[in-house]
């Protein structure tokens, strides 16, 4: 059955080899688009169940940033790397004053933070969910490519059949065949396409709820030892 296919494939015409050549390259890119989002995160996350692990243990920042050091892959150890260093600057900033600024002042500073982590948590966000797009792409525009296909294959079927002078089923059926494996062949790109583009954006939602925790909580205990320090 396998042979038959490729046989009809190499015997059809010139558009729909084409259209079957195209679909193939929507077919690769997107199988290497899932093969390296899979490997992506479970990279992800297993270092951010190492790091989380490790942050909630230490006793300080500084054995924290060590440990955000070390699990890269980490969508929570990058926030934190970019919330600890804008907090570093913030220090350094109050450490040129003559005296500890008041209260406010210094809840004030804490907008500056609040951005910072945002803006990384979007940084994020934006890693894991880059190429998901062509994978929507992919879904949607390839059955309509195959479709393409076999309406020229079956218009060069009808063309055969005016040229001959006959529409016996032993002319009319290889042309057809040939035409609707073109359709078949979008489809078979376009279901995986769309199963794992819905499937990593729940992934990746799911990150983000866990990274706006993560940054909620992160916050939280820096303002928390402001107070104390106050």
């Amino acid at each position: 059955m396998t042979l038959s296919i490729i046989e009809m494939i190499f015997n059809a015409g010139m558009m729909v080899k084409a259209v079957m050549l195209t679909l193939f390259f929507f077919s690769l890119i997107s199988w290497s688009i899932v093969i390296t989002k899979y490997l992506m995160f479970r990279r992800s996350s297993k270092a951010s169940r190492i790091f989380l692990d490790v942050f909630w243990r230490c006793k300080n920042l500084n054995e924290a940033f060590s440990a955000a050091q070390q699990y890269t892959q980490s969508p929570e150890a990058a926030v934190f790397v970019t919330g600890y260093n804008e907090l570093k600057k913030l220090n350094a900033s109050r450490a040129g004053g003559e005296s500890q600024p008041p209260l406010e002042m210094q809840l004030a500073t804490m907008e500056n933070l609040k951005r910072s982590v945002r803006k990384a948590q979007l940084l994020e966000s934006d890693r894991m969910s880059k190429s998901l797009g062509f994978l929507a792409t992919t879904g949607s525009s390839t059955p309509f490519i195959g479709l393409f296909g076999t309406v020229w294959g079956i218009m060069t079927s009808f063309q055969d059949i005016g040229v001959r002078g006959s529409a016996s089923l032993a002319v009319v059926a290889p042309g057809i065949s040939e035409a609707l494996v073109a359709t078949a062949a979008g489809l078979a790109v376009a279901i995986p396409a769309v199963i794992f583009f819905n499937h990593f954006s729940n992934t990746v939602a799911g990150w983000e709820s866990d990274i706006d925790n993560f940054s909620s909580d992160f916050l939280n205990l820096i303002e928390r030892d402001i107070l104390s320090r106050a």
